[in-house]
């Protein structure tokens, strides 16, 4: 159908969006999310907070050789991203199974109620 053809959206209310907000679907997917990023987010900031404590108090196992000019600090640097780059895929394909078909079906639920 083309858009000319679709009814005028009305917009919910703040009494429709006060009541999806209270309603057990949102408080479990609020609950789904906290789930994951709470621990997830815990683990970077120890991972990340290891890191800059070797860095400042253990300077000869930061400076460790690996091959060639690398040392160990760098890998553990570099190791910062390849955890940030893993941690966003993982949250991304959580998302995608998880959050978005629940937060859809909230969403065309109250869209329905403001027609």
């Amino acid at each position: 159908m083309p858009e000319t053809d679709l009814p005028p959206r009305v917009a919910p209310s703040g009494a429709q969006f006060l009541a999806a907000q209270a309603s057990p679907e949102f408080q479990e997917l609020r609950s789904r999310l906290r789930r994951f990023v709470f621990p997830m987010t815990a683990f970077f900031l120890l991972w990340y907070g290891l890191y800059v404590v070797l860095g400042a108090f253990a300077h000869d196992l930061m400076a460790t050789k690996v091959f060639g000019n690398v040392n160990v600090g760098l890998l553990l640097g570099l190791g910062q991203f390849v955890t940030t780059f893993v941690i966003t895929g993982i949250y991304v394909r959580f998302a995608n199974r998880e959050l978005d078909p629940r937060a859809a079906a909230i969403r065309a639920e109250l869209e329905g109620d403001a027609q």
